[in-house]
């Protein structure tokens, strides 16, 4: 799996590397019980800090997308059951921010749910 990387972003780094690696199992390229890289040489593959890499890690377990095992270290875990009531309330302040900013900017509600459609075609 490719991991981009915009080191000009405002998007802090270990959110993007977290989004990546989300965005890898959605598609396909990681599946559950495969391993990721190690903190220290996936840090290094990038060229960032090691701490950058632990906190996305630490989101991503927390998240319930990986484990950390003491032997394997970070493992794809298992996507099953994990819509739950406080992801839906999540995502749905993210949601209200996202859809406020478009209204602000101007965008149609059917633009907006287009885009929503063309994007959430990338996972099937």
């Amino acid at each position: 799996m490719l991991i981009k990387i915009d080191f000009e972003s405002e998007t802090a780094i270990y959110i993007q590397l977290r989004n990546e690696i989300i965005k890898g199992i959605a598609k396909g390229e990681l599946q559950e019980g495969e391993n990721l890289p190690s903190v220290r040489q996936l840090a290094g593959d990038i060229g960032i800090n090691m701490h950058t890499v632990n906190k996305a890690y630490a989101l991503l377990k927390e998240d319930g997308f990986i484990n950390m095992d003491r032997r394997k270290g970070a493992v794809i875990g298992s996507m099953k059951n994990m819509i739950t009531d406080e992801y839906k309330e999540k995502l749905n302040e993210e949601m209200d921010a996202i859809i406020a900013e478009v209204y602000c900017r101007g965008m149609s509600e059917e633009e907006f749910i287009n885009m929503c459609r063309e994007k959430f075609k990338l996972y099937k």
